[in-house]
């Protein structure tokens, strides 16, 4: 760490042994069905087996229409391993904003090499299949709080991270980390990210059951928040909730690099983290079948598209606008995209790239972050009854998903003291 900086104390936030009740009001939402039997064991030849949500969600319809090709994604992480038999070929330049030893492809902890496989992994080796396997993967690598205690560091990783990856060839930004603390600097970083067309998603954190305090990046406005959901579509237990939810994608379940050694990959849940890296991938497969559209077309899509069973328009502070439905719009050609240079997110106009799309009469109604609605305790099946990607809701269902390990996780990050 520099010389001379004034830090606030850092913590990580890895997922509870033992998880309780969300309380009556919590949202459940059903992935699929049949998917059940022993857990094979946690090697690279298994990794594929246990990617459950890659049925749920459709993808091999979806690949024979996109494959993320053409979309490039940044993730700001603690770095990718481009190496990894998934990610041969897959793993452009990028940037190390740590100031530390190494480069961006000296993962220091497996966490960025995992959320990348699952965004474009191509699953050779048997290693994770991507969402999106034709995207391709910039890294930016950053620190984490155990990294921060080891090593001299740059103040403004997260900053310059973003920054660089505004200024790089990626339409989509993957932050799969979280803190309790914004900075002024972060924050302009962001709205330059906003300003150069980019697309920002970021995990809302996996401390439900203790502050469940808004976290950032994911509370920026400009920044799509993304929970974390179970096989069933429960929200999981320790994601966290509030007016910074915007999506819910699959987190529970789904196997990661144990360590920086890539040996093996562990069982447990991949928490917020890998929600937010399906979400990236999910977009990078919209954009990759319509690539003259804007992040904020793109986005208006995923938000119109998402399995609820509430109003449009109104947000769960569980879920969002809902499960994150990719394949409504790749496969049945649903989904508004709204205006080009309006967000979906703020409504407010941006000054990104409009594209080539003509723009509808009006940008899709959607409410800003501090207008989500409560969660309606009633039960039912959803009233999407053509949705053939088994996403469906249930809503009423109290989220009492068993943690079963500590699993990827949104990494909690030092700040300097305001």
């Amino acid at each position: 760490m520099t010389a001379g900086m004034s830090q606030t104390r850092k913590r990580r936030m890895p997922l509870g042994v033992r998880g309780r009740l969300l309380g009556t009001m919590a949202v459940a939402a059903a992935w699929s069905v049949g998917f059940s039997g022993a857990a094979p064991s946690a090697v690279a030849a298994d990794a594929q087996s246990k990617q459950w949500y890659l049925g749920a969600m459709q993808a091999e319809g979806m690949w024979k229409v996109a494959t993320g090709d053409g979309i490039k994604v940044a993730v700001i992480d603690s770095g990718v391993n481009s190496s990894t038999p998934s990610l041969k070929g897959q793993v452009l330049k990028g940037l190390d904003a740590t100031g530390a030893d190494g480069d961006e492809n000296d993962d220091y902890r497996g966490h960025g090499t995992t959320m990348a496989e699952l965004i474009a992994g191509t699953g050779a080796g048997g290693g994770l299949k991507g969402l999106a396997p034709d995207a391709k993967i910039i890294p930016m690598r950053i620190t984490d709080t155990e990294f921060q205690n080891q090593n001299s560091v740059n103040a403004h990783d997260t900053e310059d991270a973003i920054r660089a990856a505004a200024d790089s060839e990626a339409k989509i930004i993957s932050m799969s980390f979280a803190s309790d603390f914004p900075t002024d600097r972060e924050r302009e970083a962001v709205k330059y990210a906003e300003s150069k067309g980019k697309l920002l998603l970021a995990g809302v954190g996996n401390n439900a059951e203790g502050n469940n305090k808004a976290q950032y990046p994911a509370a920026y406005p400009q920044v799509v928040g993304v929970s974390s959901a179970d096989r069933k579509g429960k929200v999981a237990e320790y994601s966290q909730n509030g007016n910074i939810v915007d999506l819910a994608a699959p987190g529970n379940d789904i196997p990661y690099w144990c360590d920086s050694t890539f040996k093996d990959y562990c069982d447990g849940d991949g928490g917020t983290s890998a929600a937010t890296a399906i979400a990236s991938a999910s977009a990078a497969l919209v954009w990759s079948a319509h690539p003259d559209w804007t992040a904020n077309q793109v986005l208006n899509v995923l938000f119109d598209t998402a399995s609820r069973d509430w109003e449009k328009g109104t947000l769960s502070k569980y879920l969002g606008h809902g499960l994150i439905r990719p394949s409504m719009n790749i496969l049945k050609g649903k989904g508004e995209p709204g205006a080009p240079d309006i967000s979906p997110l703020t409504k407010e106009k941006t000054s990104g790239s409009a594209g080539s799309a003509a723009p509808s009469a009006s940008a899709s109604s959607q409410p800003e972050k501090n207008e989500k609605a409560e969660d309606a305790a009633m039960a039912g099946s959803s009233t999407e009854k053509d949705d053939d990607s088994r996403l469906g809701l249930i809503i009423g269902g109290v989220a009492a998903v068993l943690v079963l390990g500590g699993g990827a996780f949104a990494l909690a990050r030092k700040r300097r003291a305001a």
